[in-house]
């Protein structure tokens, strides 16, 4: 892998059989993806494209059929660590020890995990709620404790699937400012997927569109916006013609009755 790469897909492919009709179905085809260290990528396209999919295999989850994805380890040889879109915390465990759980499986004992957790948990503005349990949290605060556990192991390469999913519109706008917050402070590197077109361009520095099923790559857009960015960004001409042309990327591999009745989205969940 290229010196200064975070992460290399080559030609990944995923096929599942159909276990009723045994047919094949190919879900990835040809995915080759360069992202740099320090990089914020998020992947689009229609839903179903495979884009989630794709995550899953750089996760481990999912076996590729053929392809191949090396990620550069840390110096902790912590390669990789996943955001859901569920927060994914232990009930019975407190907000630290949820935090400190990654240490703590790398053999960590509790005390020295929940040291080191005690940073992350400051990063994410949870200080203070170390000692209370995920109900007693709201759903924003509980994806930035998810946040916090999968920084605390210090991984190479952050991989996020349609975390803000599951919250409110409100509660998701300033997700992503404290995200962005969060990323510049944590000089990870993220791949992130999204439904959501404007968050994408917000959180960015590349966007990849993917196509319908099967899932390939069908752009590569550089965001050019300055940062820091607010919020008030997505209001600006510039922000609105990059929304216009992903859009227009996702709209062609829509089904055609679909494409012909299609408003422009303005922002709002397209895949």
């Amino acid at each position: 892998m290229d010196k200064g790469l975070a992460l290399q897909a080559r030609d990944v492919r995923m096929e599942y059989v159909d276990q009723a009709t045994g047919d094949r179905l190919l879900a990835v085809d040809r995915v080759d993806i360069d992202i740099t260290e320090g990089e914020f990528v998020s992947i689009v396209g229609p839903s179903g494209c495979g884009k989630s999919t794709f995550l899953k295999i750089v996760n481990g989850l999912f076996p590729a059929t053929a392809g191949t994805i090396e990620i550069r380890q840390s110096a902790k040889g912590v390669a990789h660590a996943m955001v859901f879109q569920d927060s994914s915390l232990f009930p019975w465990y407190t907000i630290i020890d949820n935090v400190a759980y990654g240490l703590i499986c790398q053999g960590v004992s509790k005390k020295d995990a929940q040291r080191r957790a005690q940073p992350l948990i400051d990063l994410v503005s949870l200080t203070g709620f170390e000692s209370k349990f995920p109900y007693q949290l709201s759903g924003g605060m509980q994806q930035r404790a998810n946040l916090a556990r999968a920084l605390t192991v210090d991984p190479e390469i952050l991989l996020m699937d349609e975390p803000f999913a599951a919250l409110d519109a409100q509660t998701r706008e300033l997700m992503q400012a404290e995200l962005l917050r969060i990323w510049s402070e944590a000089n990870k590197t993220v791949l992130f997927i999204t439904h959501q077109i404007d968050e994408a361009i917000y959180l960015s520095d590349r966007v990849l569109v993917m196509s319908a099923r099967p899932g390939r790559i069908l752009a590569d857009i550089t965001i050019d916006l300055p940062r820091p960015r607010q919020l008030e960004i997505k209001r600006t001409p510039e922000f609105i013609t990059y929304a216009d042309q992903i859009w227009g990327l996702i709209a062609k591999q829509l089904k055609p009755h679909i494409h012909d009745k299609a408003a422009h989205p303005g922002g709002e969940a397209v895949a």
